[in-house]
């Protein structure tokens, strides 16, 4: 499997000490992953030994799309914040330009599940990541995308050493 393959132009040392920074900075009232946000997901992130955001999340009934399933959308937000955290621990806060989910089983509620992220090429403005989310030891849900570095006075860019 290529989770966790990091590219030379991409591997920085991991950041992890600046993640509740930059989530604090860019992301306090995120839906996924925000401390403020009172209805939230409250998914947390680490990495793993290879470079991979990590994370856990029970499926709680709450998030019912069709019955006894979990709604897509529920799914996408937490690919997407899973690679939006990873990120985050690589020491970058970049925003999504491209989302490509494919959807291959369904999510049972009730029923734990992990996502994981990965980033595969990593050349500043854009940042290629990859991220699954895995229920029971199979791949439910798996999403590329891209992210941009924003030039924008409401989303200015962190000064991180690499």
């Amino acid at each position: 499997m290529s989770a966790g393959i990091i590219t030379a132009s991409t591997k920085r040392i991991p950041a992890a000490d600046t993640m509740p920074d930059l989530r604090g900075q860019y992301h306090p009232d995120c839906i996924v992953c925000g401390p403020n946000c009172r209805h939230g997901l409250k998914m947390q992130i680490a990495l793993d030994d290879q470079g991979v955001a990590v994370g856990n999340f029970n499926c709680d009934g709450l998030y019912e799309g069709y019955s006894g399933i979990m709604h897509g959308g529920v799914i996408s937000a937490l690919l997407d914040g899973a690679m939006t955290n990873c990120l985050f621990l690589h020491g970058r806060a970049a925003v999504t330009a491209q989302l490509v989910i494919n959807f291959r089983h369904p999510v049972r509620l009730n029923v734990p599940a992990q996502v994981r992220a990965w980033i595969t090429q990593g050349d500043p403005p854009v940042f290629r990541l990859q991220a699954q989310l895995v229920q029971e030891g199979e791949v439910k849900a798996a999403a590329r995308a891209a992210f941009m570095l924003p030039r924008s006075a409401e989303f200015p860019v962190p000064d991180i050493p690499r």
